[in-house]
């Protein structure tokens, strides 16, 4: 089964969109555990619940990767990041049996992307994104890193990399207020 997560009710056909990557595509993973990660957007969630006017596409965040067993781990750049992203979040995962003309993504282990649209063949409602992705965790499908548990060197390269976003996202003002928000630091 391939998989592919929205908060798009009743999607019976899934049709290529313009993603970060800049393409129109449609993204799916062979294992339903690393979509869960798609079912909120943080920046999103931040702006809605703070009344920050935007229109168009959000800047996607995501703070997670691989294992080089491509078991997807999930890390905290900011506390309470996971809750704070995921608790109380909704959202569906749609999965198709068969997909024509297809390519694995190659910086994303089970990673499947076509350009094609896709008929749906099962959807299932998460009502709760944050239990879904702890069950994950629970069975050790997904690796969670909390932030008390990241080392002072992650802590460095988070605070470099987020000041390096930061001055990268000027035509983003969302983005820009949400990392704001969430790393003080960039208020010093």
């Amino acid at each position: 089964m391939f998989h592919h997560s929205s908060k798009t009710a009743g999607i019976k056909v899934l049709t290529p969109h313009v993603s970060n990557h800049g393409k129109l595509l449609v993204y799916f993973s062979t294992k339903r555990e690393n979509v869960l990660v798609y079912l909120s957007n943080a920046v999103e969630k931040y702006c809605r619940e703070n009344h920050f006017p935007h229109e168009g596409m959000y800047q996607k965040w995501g703070s997670y990767g691989f294992t080089k067993e491509g078991i997807l781990r999930l890390e905290e750049y900011y506390p309470n990041a996971i809750i704070d992203t995921y608790q109380g979040e909704s959202g569906y995962i749609y999965s198709v049996e068969h997909i024509e003309n297809y390519c694995k993504q190659a910086d994303v282990p089970y990673g499947i992307i076509t350009k094609y649209e896709v008929p749906v063949t099962e959807c299932e409602y998460v009502s709760d994104a944050y239990e879904a992705i702890m069950a994950s965790v629970q069975k050790s499908e997904i690796l969670l890193q909390r932030y008390d548990e990241i080392t002072q060197t992650k802590l460095s390269w988070i605070d470099k990399t987020i000041k390096a976003e930061y001055q990268k996202a000027e035509n983003y003002p969302e983005y820009r207020a949400f990392l704001k928000a969430k790393f003080q630091f960039l208020s010093e």
